[in-house]
């Protein structure tokens, strides 16, 4: 019986298994966003010698070694492309083995939707990119230019669509739509498969996910010509390449802001605990305002419920109040208000903790009294009875299992300070971008204007102040490039740290606690395999970054004379 399942696993097994999972997702996202970012500009790249050569074969260029620069400047972003993507897969396929075998519970409890988007992941994306990664590797001088081409941008589609259903099937567990409770099978079940494919929450997060993937491929870009410029080699390389990055970052940088925004909002409306955690946002209202610094120990939980606020803050007025809701006296419901319930201006009316606790329960019970009726053959009466409280109070099943209504707040600390980390360094990255384009393209007036404050207050040296040439910059330039590579990884790390920090203690929001969706494992055999797969996925990852550094220094393999 569902209402008595798993409430007695070993508090350690719990731990373990959340730690293990968070180990592998935390090293796979190390190697998804630079595969996604990567495609991008490698498809430039090649689109690059693609137009260059058919303006050859048209007599609108002479020079051949133009053509040929383009197509070994290609082949350059595919190798590191490449050895980036096959350790994805490898982390990847664990991760989602994880499910069965720590989280067998949440598996069966909601298999046959969770792994739709899955399924789909594997038979048609992770098909395509596979299939045509092999022709933008093996295929140069086998297949057509223009099939190459469609090959190498296909291959990145095909990582995106994959990053599209995996990102759904994220979306579900923050966002359950589209499923309905079946009381026979104890199963949840979908009832429209384009309810979870396109809600909202899914839009939102894949849009953001992905635009922040584009950025760290771009910053990687960047870095890796800032240390050929800084060595003196493969200038060309490294000036046409750095346009092409900084130019997708600062692009991707401004839509990451744009969809992160919608991504506020959408957090706003269904997880408003975990809004209210990020902000540290004790006490809510209206016309609230944006936190820009506080001091939230990062080490313990707050006192929120005799606390006002976090101390030594400082805000932006009604900026919060806009952001979840686009309007500067809009509603925000802080921490203590979601435990005590509230009542919006438009009279909204949200129970509190302890009344979906008890409702919760009351589902809980109505199940087992219609398991149980149903086996000793009660009349359709009776059935239909407990259905109805069943139905009644299903909102809140998962609550049934919550013990403590503190339970329900994730930790502020976490979520507060990885929401700025991630914020700030956007900021950092648009700024970054935004420099690097107008440099290195030489905008007129911009491009002045630039060179000439830069160099009043000492970035540039003076001599270069009107006569600016971007592989001639102090070596401090060129580091910053390299430095913000480890940077744009813990900004996209503490992004998902938002996301899924703050939706504890659920593994489905409002539907499942962790507690309730683990394998009823040892917990010393999931500290083994986590020690296990800390050890493997470590030794991968030093594995990728020997090999990345070797193809790196190596350069592209035809211009190995060129300085």
């Amino acid at each position: 019986m569902l209402q008595h399942l798993f409430l007695d696993i070993d508090a350690g097994t719990i731990d373990w298994s959340r730690a293990q999972f968070a180990l592998t997702a935390i090293y796979h996202w190390l190697f998804v966003p630079l595969t996604l970012g990567l495609a991008v500009i490698m498809g430039i790249v090649e689109t690059k010698y693609y137009r260059t050569n058919l303006a050859f074969e048209k007599g609108q260029v002479d020079d051949i070694s133009v053509v040929d620069f383009w197509k070994n400047a290609a082949k350059f972003w595919q190798k590191l492309f490449g050895v980036n993507f096959a350790m994805g897969v490898a982390t990847g396929i664990i991760l989602e083995f994880e499910f069965g075998t720590n989280w067998s519970n949440y598996s069966w409890f909601v298999g046959d939707i969770f792994g739709a988007p899955l399924a789909v992941e594997g038979i048609v994306a992770f098909f395509m990119e596979s299939t045509f990664v092999a022709v933008m590797f093996f295929g140069w001088n086998k297949v057509s230019k223009g099939f190459h081409l469609a090959s190498t941008w296909l291959t990145g589609l095909g990582a995106t669509i994959s990053a599209w259903w995996i990102l759904v099937a994220n979306a579900w567990m923050q966002y359950p739509v589209g499923c309905e409770f079946n009381p026979d099978t104890m199963r949840n079940e979908m009832v429209s498969f384009f309810d979870v494919a396109l809600s909202p929450f899914a839009v939102s997060k894949f849009c953001h996910t992905v635009t922040s993937a584009w950025i760290i491929g771009a910053i990687f870009c960047v870095g890796v010509c800032g240390w050929y410029l800084m060595k003196k080699r493969h200038t060309k390389l490294a000036v046409e390449s750095m346009k092409i990055g900084a130019s997708v970052g600062l692009v991707a940088a401004l839509l990451a802001g744009l969809t992160g925004h919608k991504s506020a909002q959408d957090v706003a409306e269904v997880q408003p605990m975990k809004l209210a955690a990020m902000e540290a946002l004790y006490n809510g209202g209206t016309d609230v305002g944006l936190t820009a610094v506080a001091w939230v120990n990062p080490f313990c939980q707050p006192d929120y419920e005799n606390e006002a606020e976090a101390p030594l803050k400082l805000e932006m007025p009604y900026a919060l109040s806009f952001m979840a809701t686009n309007d500067i006296h809009g509603y925000v419901p802080g921490i203590n208000d979601i435990l005590n319930g509230y009542t919006t201006p438009d009279g909204k009316v949200e129970p509190s903790v302890e009344e979906k606790i008890e409702r919760g329960q009351q589902a809980i019970a109505a199940l087992a009294a219609y398991r149980k009726a149903k086996a000793e053959g009660a009349d359709e009466a009776t059935l239909t009875s407990h259905l109805s409280l069943l139905t009644t109070n299903m909102k809140y099943f998962g609550y049934g299992y919550i013990k403590d209504r503190n339970d329900i707040v994730p930790f502020i600390p976490v979520n507060f300070w990885a929401f700025r980390i991630m914020v700030v360094m956007g900021c950092v990255f648009i700024l970054f971008f935004a420099l690097i384009v107008v440099l290195s393209y030489k905008i007129p007036f911009l491009s002045i204007f630039t060179r000439r404050l830069l160099a009043s207050i000492g970035l540039l040296p003076e001599t270069e102040a009107d006569g600016y040439d971007i592989t001639r910059l102090p070596a401090w330039h060129y580091w910053l490039a390299i430095i913000l590579i480890p940077l744009a990884y813990i900004a996209s790390e503490s992004g998902w740290l938002v996301a899924e920090f703050g939706r504890q203690p659920w593994t489905i929001q409002d539907m499942l606690p962790t507690w309730a969706a683990v394998s009823d494992l040892n917990a010393g055999s999931v500290a083994l395999t986590f020690i296990l797969f800390l050890i493997l996925f470590t030794t991968m990852l030093a594995v990728e970054i020997s090999i990345l550094l070797k193809q790196i220094a190596k350069g592209p393999d035809a211009l190995q004379n060129e300085k």
